[in-house]
């Protein structure tokens, strides 16, 4: 049996001990349908509000600009500030409050949640085993691809 990180390069690879997660983390934008704007996937020692910062300046130059990015609390700080500053967005931060005990659904974090549980339907996005973040990012928007060519080709019911 083999891991993935005999295959993903050591350069790729890193450790967020926040999360507790080795290897590589995804950084999404998506609508609110949940269809995907934009990913960056980075080794898991880069901070969370660095790659949002790359992610949302590449969303901004390449689509429509977006008024409104919601956010969870992982992305507060400098960002919210430099997404006013740079780039004319509203970053507002979707904030779990502190008398919630165990698994609360939040607001629009959900659109979010149910992309990822898309991704993970596709078997070869279950685990890192791509040797490249170019490929690894490829195969995120091959997922989404199929995804919605699914979604335009299903039956509609007839309006009789």
């Amino acid at each position: 049996m083999w891991s993935a990180s005999s295959t993903t390069g050591s350069d790729s690879r890193g450790f967020d001990g926040g999360k507790l997660i080795n290897g590589r983390k995804r950084h999404v934008v998506v609508d609110t349908l949940g269809l995907l704007f934009a990913v960056m996937i980075t080794a898991a020692d880069v901070g969370d509000r660095a790659a949002a910062q790359v992610l949302l300046t590449q969303v901004t130059a390449a689509h429509h600009l977006p008024a409104l990015v919601w956010a969870d609390g992982g992305y507060t700080g400098s960002l919210v500030e430099y997404c006013l500053a740079a780039l004319a967005l509203v970053l507002a931060i979707v904030k779990r409050s502190d008398d919630m005990r165990g698994f609360v659904v939040l607001p629009r974090r959900w659109i979010v949640e149910r992309f990822f549980a898309h991704l993970m339907r596709s078997r070869r996005l279950v685990r890192d085993f791509e040797r490249s973040i170019a490929s690894a990012e490829a195969m995120v928007y091959w997922s989404m691809t199929m995804l919605m060519t699914r979604r335009v080709a299903r039956p509609r019911p007839s309006r009789a």
